[in-house]
């Protein structure tokens, strides 16, 4: 556990493991602890860090509440801890930090891992729209106003991503029907995997359901 100053902030962060790096990124409301179970088994091939991204977990609490803030702090972390060809799961926020900065930094993308991710606030379903405007009218917190407001992630830029990508999604995710096809299919070396059964979140509450899936595609 160590924290590193990034952008004028504390972020935190674990590190265990050997091998390339391989970065996650937790959901919206969420810290390092989200993908405990499946770093413990990716840990015997990489090394693993897990961040709490800023305003989340242990890191600093800032006014600033925006996904492209949370990329750059991602950059000046791997810059800072001198990564190369760095591999990168996210999880909901965290799969939109993912594709900003695999968008923005495509050289420095081995392998992105896209869980749950979403280009823009109208991906949501109505419902799920509707849900989100309520928590913040009875709690005005800016990580709620986030998600109606952002992302927006043009689709032809998910034309500039380089790495070998793999989306993941929920059969009964939170985001209209075809959103996971219409990343994937913009996205020029990806897969797809679909979820049977599942919501947005189900699976990241045993992540090391996951593992291999995810071993065989980063190996």
């Amino acid at each position: 556990m160590a924290y590193i100053q990034v952008n004028g902030i504390q972020l935190f962060y674990t590190q265990q493991g050997q091998g390339q790096p391989l970065i996650f990124l937790h959901g919206n409301g969420e810290d390092h602890h989200t993908f405990d179970p499946l770093i413990a088994k990716l840990a015997d091939h990489f090394t693993c860090y897990a961040i709490d991204s800023r305003n989340h977990g242990l890191s600093d609490q800032t006014d600033q509440f925006h996904y492209q803030t949370m990329m750059d702090d991602l950059y000046a972390f791997i810059t800072a801890m001198q990564l190369k060809e760095v591999n990168i799961i996210g999880f909901s926020d965290g799969s939109i930090i993912t594709m900003l900065f695999a968008i923005q930094y495509p050289e420095m993308v081995n392998h992105a891992l896209l869980l749950g991710p979403n280009l823009k606030p109208s991906d949501f379903t109505i419902a799920c729209t509707r849900y989100v405007e309520r928590l913040y009218k009875n709690d005005p917190n800016p990580l709620y106003k986030m998600m109606l407001d952002e992302p927006n992630i043009d689709i032809e830029d998910l034309q500039k991503i380089q790495a070998k990508t793999l989306i993941i999604g929920g059969e009964n995710d939170l985001y209209q029907a075809g959103t996971f096809e219409k990343i994937h299919e913009n996205i020029q070396n990806s897969k797809l995997l679909i979820l049977e059964k599942h919501n947005h979140s189900s699976y990241i509450f045993q992540n090391d359901m996951l593992y291999l899936n995810i071993i065989n595609f980063l190996k």
